[in-house]
């Protein structure tokens, strides 16, 4: 290895300054180990995309060197991004026994199950990946089977956390393994890369067990149907409101694709017990008598085509949601989805439906550390450099404050944006450049091809529609066979505009005749002079902006 080569890059590709698209990747030499392949979802002004992933352009261009996906938990913001990454990248896929489950079901929806390699792993595990070796250590989440992940390299020890929390009375019993983190910080940690969702909130987070006891008293009191929607991954949340169910001696429907998938894989595996012939399909469930009826449905967050979002407009093809029913959504939503969460809590009363929402129900904690767990974290892990990650900006900086609280010199705190590279050279840890970065837009089977110009495109639709204007032009001559036909949609209502469609027709037949007495006659310039005469016109007579598309017809 050349002296140049002899140092650790550690970048983030996704995850820093965001919520969701978490990938991280480590490199010494020619050896790159990628650290979660997670997904998020588009905003409103990303019209018409389905998921946003990282970009991977630095390992397409160096894929030679990687030598491994490590994953940390299976939450959709670790693992969503996977399948779309292997399709590009054959890689060995390294993760623990319920995520390994979850990322199949992916793999086989895509049709690239059988040509991908996947180990499984735990806590126990040592990987080889030539001058970085792979240790772990089990941390607690809001999904079972997530680990910490401890990277050995010849700089020295890189940790990565993982989401995480301190819940000392886990549902699964699956306990935070603080002596074997305590021994990893003892022995020294260079750089600790740590999750920072929770770092705005103060002292602990509340134990899961907690939400329990609100759902048996919630299943107790209700007179009719229970529906409750909860982020499908949480089987902690899954397993409690099983048992609220078998306690009030209620079947369970499911209702929504991911839930039935993650209940299927839980069950499976053994991570969710549900007693037999409890579940029932949701047909069935809707014919017996509603005290009897528990459905565990999708749409915590609102998203407008998972299951609760359509029973709250009627529109569920399987099930509806009558007056006194219970609906309870068990899950915060996350930043952005408050408005479509309210938009269903509204309609669900309008139903006639009780419903429970909010933190002051008591029917929800986070998966996450608050800023006491982050504080207990560094002090176990002692390193001597700090990388807050997964959060958006403000939480990344309270995080830093946190460091420097328990110790960590603020000149040791590094605060990222996607792409950035902190290096690690002769024992001095420096940012040093960057490499590609961004998102990749994910639209039905197209992985992007979405770009700016499209997104431009689809917003100008949506704020002031289209305007098409169909030209007949002699083959021959050049000239205007009959006059254009101008058709609009999203514009103007055609039948309510007639004289300002015949002034269009009028001016675009004025253009056409002038440019041909000029002998212009190339037709994209006479589509653009079209377009930007007539854009004007529109934007004067109706301050809206609408698309225009000029089409020519040689006849």
């Amino acid at each position: 290895m050349a002296e140049s080569e002899k140092r650790l890059l550690i970048a983030a590709l996704g995850g820093v300054n965001e919520i969701g698209k978490n990938m991280y990747i480590l490199q010494y030499g020619d050896d790159i180990v990628i650290i979660d392949c997670g997904s998020k979802f588009p905003d409103e002004t990303l019209l018409g995309i389905d998921l946003i992933i990282p970009d991977i352009s630095y390992l397409l261009s160096n894929q030679d060197k990687v030598k491994g996906l490590v994953v940390t938990h299976g939450h959709e913001d670790h693992i969503g991004g996977i399948p779309y990454l292997l399709k590009q990248l054959q890689v060995p896929v390294y993760a623990s026994r319920l995520t390994l489950g979850l990322i199949e079901i992916k793999l086989k929806e895509h049709g690239i199950l059988r040509e991908t390699v996947l180990q499984r792993i735990d806590a126990d595990s040592v990987l080889d990946f030539g001058t970085i070796t792979c240790r772990f250590f089990n941390t607690n989440h809001s999904i079972p089977d997530c680990l910490g992940v401890v990277f050995d390299t010849p700089e020295g020890v890189v940790v990565h956390t993982g989401d995480f929390k301190f819940d000392m009375t886990p549902v699964n019993k699956q306990y935070p393994d603080i002596h074997k983190m305590a021994d990893i910080g003892k022995r020294g940690v260079l750089v600790l890369l740590s999750e920072s969702t929770n770092a705005e909130r103060p002292g602990f987070t509340p134990s899961e067990r907690l939400v329990g006891a609100h759902i048996d008293e919630a299943f107790g009191k209700a007179e009719r149907r229970v529906f409750i929607s909860t982020f499908a991954s949480n089987v902690h949340r899954l397993q409690q409101v099983v048992e609220a169910a078998e306690r009030t001696n209620r079947v369970l429907s499911l209702l929504g694709r991911s839930m039935v998938n993650v209940v299927t894989v839980a069950q499976e595996l053994g991570y969710l017990t549900i007693p037999e012939g409890m579940l029932v399909e949701p047909e069935e469930a809707a014919k017996m008598p509603p005290e009897k009826v528990a459905v565990l449905c999708t749409g915590s967050q609102g998203e407008p085509m998972a299951a609760l979002s359509r029973l709250a407009s009627t529109n569920h093809r399987q099930m509806e949601i009558q007056a006194g029913d219970m609906v309870i959504i068990a899950a915060n939503p996350i930043p952005g989805n408050e408005r479509n969460v309210s938009r269903i809590v509204d309609n669900l009363y309008t139903l006639g439906a009780q419903v429970i929402y909010g933190s002051r129900s008591e029917l929800h904690v986070s998966g996450h550390g608050s800023q006491e767990e982050l504080k207990l974290m560094l002090t176990l892990m002692k390193p001597d450099y700090f990388i807050p990650i997964h959060g958006e900006f403000r939480m990344l900086h309270q995080h830093r404050i946190l460091a420097e609280a328990v110790g960590v010199r603020s000149s040791h705190i590094f605060i990222l944006n996607n792409g950035d590279v902190v290096e690690s050279s002769d024992g001095k840890v420096r940012l040093s450049g960057r490499i590609p970065s961004g998102q990749t837009l994910v639209d039905g089977l197209g992985i992007g091809d979405i770009g700016n110009v499209v997104l431009r495109d689809r917003r100008q639709l949506s704020a002031d529609g289209i305007l098409i204007t169909v030209i007949s032009l002699c083959k021959t001559e050049g000239k205007l066979v009959s006059e254009p036909e101008t058709v609009s949609r999203g514009f103007v209502y055609v039948r309510d505009s007639e004289t300002l469609l015949k002034e269009i027709n009028q001016h675009v037949t004025a253009v056409v005749n002038k440019m041909h007495e000029d002998n212009i006659n190339q037709w994209n310039v006479i589509k653009q002079t079209i377009k930007d005469s007539l854009g004007k016109i529109l934007y004067a007579r109706t301050k809206r902006r609408p698309m225009i598309l000029p089409i020519i017809i040689e006849v």
